[in-house]
């Protein structure tokens, strides 16, 4: 029986490699980098969207006191990811430290956020939920991915960030 951690999972390691390829880039690597970020925003955003209206709550409903600061925390790093990452990554120009910069600091962000939820999130979630309900949660994960919800919300996350890129240029510090 397939289970939403293990589909979970699977993308944290896709996302991981999409990572270790663009921060081995260098400045005039352009199209490559241009390609990695596509490729990166599409096994994240869907990922992230999932996550922040579905999985999460749902496991914030049964959680514990002390396990909704899990909650609390995941949906605080996915906005630092979508609001200031992401935006300063698509000011930055393919070609920039900035951008290489701006990379590395989101694979950080992104692994560090991984790492969490599978040591400290996943775990909570194997005691909240059955094998079967998990394996539901997957289900209906592969349907969403597929549903126009998901590209709408995908397609306004990239239009956000797009927006926020040409509103605001980051400067690296010094």
């Amino acid at each position: 029986m397939s289970s939403i951690i293990d589909t979970l999972k699977n993308e944290h390691d896709t996302l991981r490699a999409l990572f270790a390829r663009i921060n081995a880039t260098i400045d005039s690597q352009k199209e490559t980098r241009e390609d990695l970020l596509k490729q990166i925003e599409e096994a994240l955003i869907p990922h992230s969207k999932w996550e922040e209206t579905e999985f999460y709550p749902a496991f914030n409903k049964r959680a514990t006191h002390d396990q909704q600061l899990l909650y609390a925390t995941s949906m605080q790093e996915h906005r630092v990811i979508e609001k200031t990452v992401l935006p300063d990554i698509h000011a930055a120009g393919y070609d920039t430290r900035q951008f290489a910069g701006s990379t590395k600091v989101l694979s950080e962000l992104v692994e560090h956020h991984a790492e969490e939820e599978e040591t400290q999130l996943f775990p909570a979630i194997k005691q909240l939920f059955n094998a079967t309900e998990l394996a539901e949660m997957d289900h209906q994960y592969a349907k969403w991915k597929e549903s126009s919800t998901a590209s709408a919300m995908s397609a306004f996350a990239k239009l956000k960030t797009a927006a926020k890129a040409a509103l605001h240029q980051p400067r690296s510090p010094g």
